[in-house]
């Protein structure tokens, strides 16, 4: 995944005959400053003033000192991308977008083939689960705007809603929703991502977002083996699963359900009862 920018060749040499082995831990010669941090903002008050994420991108404020290059090293110690600072430029940033390796990422400020200053920061998604609904349990949602209107709420009935949560600290991709377990219509691998209306959903760090299914896993039963409704309620458990561009595949969360009410599952009353520890 390691990129290289086009650089100049006076900065090729720098980086790479200066700093060749200093590179994989860190320009030690001159360094004035080597800060650390387990987040994805560094404020400083040395030469990297502020090494922080907005959005897909990594951002280096620069307070003095000039440096030639600002270098960004990969968790593996590998250098990633590489800008050169004209005199005066006050900021430079890196695209990293959602196809980075998470971990421990190190920004280098360099003069005269000398490291002048280093900041170490996690840029590491953390995604969750944390809600799942129907249109029956939760009309404030837009449903309409989503699936369109219709006068048999037959899409929406079935559909499912699916609240993800970053906790951490570095920008991911949801690129596949799935449901399984006691469900009336079960997820296959053939329906594509899973979500509807898009084929993936970024989600920054410290934010939430709702995705919507493409599958009617809360549908009449297609099949003899899938769950019924009954008038004295049918319990069960179903899983739902999101894959991811940074984080991969295994996200997942259990959750209790009940349907009740009638033998017709078009008057069936579906209960999701909450998550189930462990």
């Amino acid at each position: 995944m390691t990129q290289h920018n086009t650089r100049h060749r006076r900065t090729v040499l720098r980086t790479l005959a200066s700093c060749t082995l200093a590179l994989l831990a860190g320009c030690t010669g001159k360094a004035t400053q080597t800060d650390e941090t387990q987040g994805a903002t560094g404020e400083r008050n040395g030469v990297l003033n502020r090494v922080a994420i907005e959005q897909t991108t990594l951002v280096v404020e620069l307070a003095n000192d000039d440096p030639d290059v600002v270098n960004l090293i990969e968790p593996n110690g590998e250098l990633w991308k590489s800008r050169d600072v004209a005199t005066g430029v006050e900021r430079v940033s890196f695209e990293i977008g959602t196809s980075y390796t998470p971990g421990e990422h190190r920004v280098l400020a360099v003069k005269d083939d000398e490291s002048i200053a280093e900041v170490a920061l996690t840029i590491r998604p953390q995604l969750e689960i944390v809600d799942v609904g129907l249109f029956r349990n939760h009309p404030e949602k837009p449903w309409e705007e989503v699936y369109g209107e219709s006068e048999t709420n037959r899409k929406k009935d079935g559909e499912a809603f699916v609240t993800i949560a970053n906790s951490g600290t570095g920008p991911d991709t949801v690129t596949r929703l799935r449901f399984d377990g006691d469900l009336p219509n079960q997820s296959d691998d053939s329906r594509g991502s899973g979500l509807y209306g898009r084929k993936q959903a970024k989600i920054l760090p410290t934010d939430s977002i709702d995705l919507y299914s493409s599958t009617y896993p809360f549908g009449p039963p297609l099949y003899e083996d899938e769950v019924r409704c009954s008038e004295a309620g049918t319990e069960g458990v179903f899983t739902v699963k999101i894959d991811s561009d940074v984080s991969g595949e295994g996200i997942e969360k259990q959750f209790a359900i009940t349907y009740s009410g009638s033998e017709d599952f078009h008057d069936c009353d579906i209960e999701i009862k909450g998550v189930i520890d462990g």
